[in-house]
């Protein structure tokens, strides 16, 4: 095989692979309260840790990655209605970069989450998870 045909076929599979990421990504929908309660149960149910519940409740969720941590464009399309999108970013992403700790996925992905919810963000988070709750009355 020439150096040229092996040239291709990387290529190829390169685009294979940034096409069927592109496409997952853009299958991604919002969560709903009633979603977000259902994984927290399957995630409470695997493990009795804070830590381990959480990233596994944000990787069901879609809004978290082993790799990068917290997906700081869809945490803010949750909370596009407050009119800060450009700001939540900022703070998820400053809070991934702080706490990022790669030995220890669990720990990162909760002091990452204590950070970011720490201000005003904290208020929206406990608001959009009391949807719920009203519309069952």
């Amino acid at each position: 095989m020439n150096h040229l045909s092996l040239e291709i076929i990387c290529c190829s599979c390169l685009l294979i692979i940034i096409a069927t990421k592109t496409e997952a990504a853009s299958i991604w929908k919002l969560p709903t309260s009633e979603q977000v309660y259902e994984d927290l149960e399957i995630c409470r149910q695997e493990s009795q840790e804070d830590a381990a519940t959480l990233r596994c409740l944000v990787k069901r969720l879609g809004l978290w990655t082993d790799e990068s941590g917290y997906n700081a464009k869809r945490i803010a399309k949750i909370f596009a209605g407050h009119n800060q999108m450009e700001e939540l970013m900022l703070v998820v992403d400053y809070c991934n970069r702080k706490e990022q700790k790669v030995t220890k996925l669990d720990d990162w992905a909760l002091q990452a989450y204590r950070c970011a919810t720490s201000g005003q963000f904290g208020h929206w988070v406990k608001d959009f998870m009391s949807q719920k709750e009203r519309q069952q009355y």
